[in-house]
């Protein structure tokens, strides 16, 4: 099967670690809590910035945020491996700026992800992944943004499934909280 995964708040805890570095670079101690009831993909209301600063400190904090020490999520990496050693083709789709994109790959293989660069895709606007999965044919795709999981929802081939964030909980689609879950959806010792 062919499988794509979005990197993003999907496989790697990037806005929950953006939120522990704008902590850090604007000298506040807004909880976790509050991060955790966000219901926006932008970080940046927590630490009242507008949204005009919002988008600043973020494009700002680009090489911090992307190529630190950001985590995966627990079990994404393992997983990823067993589903590539049971022989499903692994695609990642990211909307990282291309700009970004060679590093990101270096970067997800010191980390311990299987890729294989053609089919690593970077660069991407949202309405551009979209087109990009219906062309390849995904069976199962894994993202956690709402707008591309409800446009291939619709489109009816590729399965979608949410990687759970506060600010998709209102989607009405299979659901992982943990990558240990993927093995209620696909198949992980072969097929």
């Amino acid at each position: 099967m062919k499988i794509g995964f979005d990197i993003d708040d999907t496989l790697i805890n990037l806005r929950e670690y953006a939120f522990h570095l704008y902590n850090e670079k604007l000298n506040k101690e807004v909880p976790l809590a509050v991060f955790h009831r966000l219901e926006r993909v932008e970080i940046h209301e927590a630490f009242e910035l507008t949204d005009e600063q919002g988008a600043e400190m973020w494009n700002s904090s680009l090489e911090d945020i992307y190529f630190n020490s950001c985590p995966p999520f627990p079990d994404a990496v393992e997983t990823v491996q067993k589903l590539e050693k049971s022989g499903h083709e692994i695609f990642y789709i990211t909307s990282r700026p291309k700009a970004h994109g060679e590093r990101t790959l270096e970067w997800m293989k010191t980390q311990g992800f299987p890729i294989e660069e053609e089919r690593f895709f970077y660069g991407m606007k949202d309405h551009e992944k979209i087109r990009f999965i219906e062309k390849i044919e995904l069976d199962y795709y894994f993202d956690d943004k709402p707008e591309v999981l409800n446009t291939l929802a619709d489109k009816g081939k590729t399965t979608v499934i949410v990687k759970d964030q506060s600010y998709n909980r209102h989607l009405n689609f299979p659901r992982i909280q943990e990558w240990s879950e993927v093995e209620n959806f696909i198949d992980t010792e072969g097929f």
